[in-house]
């Protein structure tokens, strides 16, 4: 029981310290950062894997995959983002 216990504070506690990073990042910035974030998104998803594998429970395997499927949303929209802002940058034929 200790184990869910741990696992459900780190991530409450992770979603309480993202919400607040990308709150406090004025929208002008935003994009340049979250561009230049993807390898420690990267790194998030891995943790996510990590954690997601650790067969402590169903509630674990579930936050696990959550966090795998939230991370893997932000990197993809990060990629998004970074290639919309290059195309802004090219050259019209």
């Amino acid at each position: 029981m200790a184990g869910i216990t741990e696992a459900l504070t780190i991530f409450v506690l992770a979603l309480f310290v993202g919400y607040e990073v990308i709150t406090k990042v004025p929208p002008i910035l935003h994009t340049p950062l979250m561009s230049g974030s993807n390898a420690i998104s990267g790194i998030t998803v891995l943790g996510a894997l990590v954690f997601a594998g650790l067969s402590e429970g169903p509630l674990v395997a579930f936050l696990g995959f959550l966090a795998v499927v939230f991370a893997t949303i932000n990197v993809v929209g990060g990629f998004l983002v970074t290639n919309r802002m290059l195309m802004m940058f090219k050259r019209k034929e």
